[in-house]
């Protein structure tokens, strides 16, 4: 006989350890990919955003194109570090949502809950639409299928992630990948440049730039800086999604949060520094990011390997959404601010109904706004703003309550971080009141307010059921089961069995309405019940009109009130099909049957499943 001996920690061959879920989880990198798209993909239209407001002010407002990058990139640290602390002392995630619920109550928590989803939302169709307007500008015939261009791209992205998160960031590596490093190649090389290498981009393009320049004051910079503060998206996803990460999920959460400040920042630095060395000018109809390209490469095969690549960011950046949205209604469902369906998981760590929900209102926006880009940035980066400031003054509470070590100059960077973000909600929504952004103003309440309705009818719910509360002792009651039926089957037979193991009476009843054919059936039915004499009662329910369900609730109620001691349970046989398009086929008396009684009484309602294999 031989003896199988195992090290300690080891298992047999043949057993594999069990599935923790761990593999279905993000590493530092890919969580990079899956959830940093937003940010990155920004670069294509956070510089443009800087210069065309301040081509209001001609050439000489172009020359601040690069002191008003550095601020954004000031607050690109400071929320980068802000974010770092965030994920550390919120590792179930939620972050600003989080933040707001433990350290500034119930009222601001929902506010920051609402400004994420409206921002994740636009985000799925913002990037969505501005990766089909690339495809389109490269090939005009498709413009007119730009909506079920947009629609495509959508479903494919909800594809992938139904399929799990890690396999989404699988998916994503590689055009990230490819774009941070064009970027790059872009900017190292056109540092060495003295002048654009071509212009053939913008030849025959209109110049935007102001004819009669204004002077360049402190509202105009402060517009600039709002406006290009939209580059800044996307930074707050990977505190809001910290469990999707593998243990140690804070460390490898912080890592990505660190490496997505650091490459942002430094893409966004050097393209506002080619832009004032080439003296770049926004002109209609193409891209700063395309023109920057051109000068730097050339009008080559590279310069179409950065428009593809950039395409391709900006539409799969809409992945930032997939990753962090659902996270974040996992959470408000938890909190009994949205129904409990959302933190339901999927066997891939998937939480499967957030995705589909962020896809079927993403849609929508879609369809309302035509796939058209423009229409739907006005409302972009205004939710996120909201969150980056209560998320900062929250983080100044933490501090102030913790005092921990260096915990003054903690609290004074967030609070300097909240005062910039605060000033930059007002100043965007302020500026695209008119275009549009007036709808998120609406909007975010109506949101909220939903949430605290959601959260009201919870705690009546659990007032009623006593949650939290240790009930009474369970004890028996007299049973009596009511079986309906209509004729005499192998069903009638398994029910009634069913029946007499759940209660300690089982009666049958029919119902019978004035019309021979009904008559006679039911003589025919009272006739087999006799020969067949199962041991059950029949009793007939006369009905004037032909209806099933509310004789049997009458009854029902009749039973109840007569038999106080007694636990009515409506016993409902069904048929179930063998192939599913044969329900199709069915009557649905049943249905019928459990809607009266569910509705009129208390009786307890089961429903027989008899399969017909």
């Amino acid at each position: 006989m031989s003896v199988l001996t195992l090290e300690p920690g080891a298992t047999p061959a043949d057993e594999e350890p069990p599935d923790t879920g761990e593999r279905h989880r993000l590493t530092a990198l890919t969580g990079l990919a899956a959830l940093s798209l937003d940010a990155m993909a920004s670069v294509a239209y956070g510089p443009e955003a800087i210069v065309l407001v301040l081509a209001a002010a001609g050439a000489h407002g172009l020359g601040f194109t690069l002191p008003v990058t550095l601020a954004i990139a000031g607050l690109l640290a400071v929320l980068v570090a802000s974010y770092r602390q965030v994920i550390a002392a919120f590792p179930d995630g939620g972050g600003s949502y989080a933040v707001a619920k433990t350290h500034l109550g119930a009222r601001t928590s929902p506010v920051a809950a609402a400004s994420l989803v409206l921002d994740y939302v636009l985000n799925v169709a913002v990037a969505v639409t501005a990766g089909v307007a690339a495809l389109t500008s490269a090939f005009p015939a498709l413009y007119g299928d730009r909506l079920w261009l947009c629609l495509a791209v959508l479903v494919l992205i909800m594809a992938v992630n139904l399929r799990g998160i890690v396999e989404s960031a699988k998916a994503f590596i590689v055009p990230t990948v490819v774009f941070v490093g064009s970027i790059f190649t872009l900017i190292v090389i056109g540092l060495f440049r003295s002048a654009p290498v071509s212009t053939a981009t913008a030849a025959g393009h209109a110049s935007v730039l102001a004819d009669n320049a204004t002077t360049v004051g402190a509202l105009l910079l402060l517009k600039a800086f709002a406006s290009g503060c939209s580059a800044l998206t996307g930074v707050e996803a990977l505190a809001n999604a910290v469990p999707s990460f593998r243990v140690p999920r804070v460390k490898r959460a912080q890592r990505a949060e660190v490496a997505l400040g650091a490459v942002l920042g430094a893409m966004l630095i050097g393209l506002s520094v080619l832009i004032s060395r080439f003296h770049l000018q926004p002109v209609e109809g193409v891209t700063v990011l395309a023109q920057l390209a051109d000068a730097s490469l050339g009008h080559n095969w590279a310069f179409y390997v950065i428009q593809f690549t950039t395409m391709i960011l900006l539409a799969l950046s809409a992945n930032t959404s997939f990753g962090g949205l659902p996270v974040l209604l996992k959470l408000l469902a938890r909190d009994n601010y949205l129904p409990h369906v959302f933190a339901l998981k999927a066997d891939r760590q998937v939480h499967r109904h957030g995705v589909l929900a962020l896809a079927a209102v993403s849609a929508a926006l879609l369809v309302c706004s035509g796939g058209d880009t423009n229409t739907l940035v006005p409302l972009f980066a205004i939710g996120v703003f909201v969150g980056f400031t209560i998320a900062q003054v929250g983080m100044v509470r933490h501090w102030r309550e913790e005092r921990g070590p260096g915990w003054r100059g903690k609290a004074l960077l967030n609070g300097f971080g909240a005062a910039l973000t605060g000033v930059s909600t007002l100043v965007v929504t302020a500026s695209k009141f008119e275009e549009g952004a007036w709808l998120i103003v609406v909007m975010l309440p109506l949101l909220v307010a939903a949430f605290v309705t959601v959260h009201r009818a919870y705690a009546r719910i659990g007032e009623r059921l006593g949650l939290g509360r240790i009930p009474e002792a369970p004890h028996r009651e007299r049973s009596l089961v009511i079986v309906p039926v209509s004729f005499l089957s192998r069903l009638t037979s398994e029910a009634l069995s069913a029946a007499a193991s759940l209660g300690d009476e089982v009666r049958a009843v029919t119902v019978c309405s004035p019309d021979p054919e009904d008559r006679a059936a039911l003589h025919t039915l009272e006739r087999s019940w006799a020969e067949w004499d199962p041991g059950v009662p029949l009793v007939r329910l006369s009905c004037e009109r032909r209806s099933l369900g509310r004789p049997i609730a009458a009854y029902v109620r009749e039973v109840a009130a007569g038999e106080l001691a007694t636990q009515v349970t409506v016993l409902i046989p069904e048929a179930e099909p063998e192939r599913l398009w044969q329900r199709l086929l069915q009557n649905q008396r049943g249905a019928v049957v459990a809607h009266a009684v569910r509705r009129e009484t208390d009786a307890v309602i089961c429903r027989l499943r008899f399969r017909l294999l």
